[in-house]
């Protein structure tokens, strides 16, 4: 059942790290069966408890990097990135945001319902406008979310992303990713590549033509060379330190031989 729930999802690496957490815990704590029990239950609770505070505190620490006036751009749906910039609006700044469609599912038109509602101006733009928006529309500042991140700093996103942070580097604008630290994919500190999932052609394309062929990559990596600054829990920091600043915040991410 461990493995199963460990493998649910590849680049989703927080509920292997939920488990890390309670096995972590259940060597550190339980010497019975009912012990072991209790141990599970509680630091499951509390587990749960971190992932809400530590999603807290990336919104507060987001908010602070967007300034009165802002043009913010964003990519697919994350919740900590379209609550950074919800709560730099409850916060009382002026701001305006360009988000993508993202193709093939359209998770941006999550990200724009939630920000009209919120009384924040918003556009919508296809996935292949994203740098003539930069170049057109003077955005000052891009934040998106990501699903998971390296030890070397490198974050994997939506299928888009690292499109959108090659323009930000061409245009000079500051990339940023916002992400909980408990998405860090601690066997990547021994060499494992992260996996991309693939997903159905009919995403794309509902009925083709008879021999056409589909690549349907949900998610791709951006090189921590491309990303101006991680927005974490532990603040925003080079995603070069991520590997220090795990080893600080939660020791039990650390790869040892038992892990390996």
């Amino acid at each position: 059942a461990r493995q199963a729930l460990a493998t649910a999802r590849a680049t989703e690496p927080a509920l292997r790290n939920g488990l890390r957490y309670i096995v972590y815990n259940l060597h550190e704590k339980a010497s019975t069966i009912q012990e072991a029990r209790e141990v599970v239950k509680s630091f499951a609770e509390e587990y749960i408890h971190l992932l809400k505070e530590s999603k807290r505190k990336v919104i507060q620490y987001g908010a602070h990097r967007i300034k009165k006036g802002s043009t913010i751009m964003t990519h697919c749906h994350s919740s900590l990135s379209t609550g950074i910039i919800l709560e730099a609006h409850k916060q009382g700044k002026e701001i305006q945001v360009f988000c993508t469609e993202t193709r093939p599912r359209y998770q941006g038109r999550i990200t724009a319902k939630e920000l009209v509602e919120a009384g924040i101006p918003t556009t919508q733009v296809v996935d292949s406008a994203m740098r003539w928006v930069i170049n057109r529309h003077d955005v000052d500042i891009i934040i998106t979310g990501a699903d998971s991140i390296t030890s070397q700093g490198t974050v994997i996103n939506k299928i888009g992303t690292r499109l959108l942070a090659l323009a930000a580097r061409e245009m000079d604008i500051p990339f940023y990713s916002a992400i909980n630290l408990l998405k860090y994919d601690p066997e990547t500190s021994i060499g494992k590549l992260s996996e991309i999932e693939m997903r159905e052609s009919k995403e794309i394309w509902e009925n083709p033509p008879k021999g056409l062929n589909f690549l349907n990559p949900a998610f791709e990596t951006v090189s921590h060379e491309l990303i101006d600054g991680i927005i974490s829990e532990a603040g925003v920091f080079s995603p070069a330190v991520v590997y220090l600043i795990v080893k600080q915040e939660y020791p039990f991410m650390i790869m040892n031989d038992e892990m390996i």
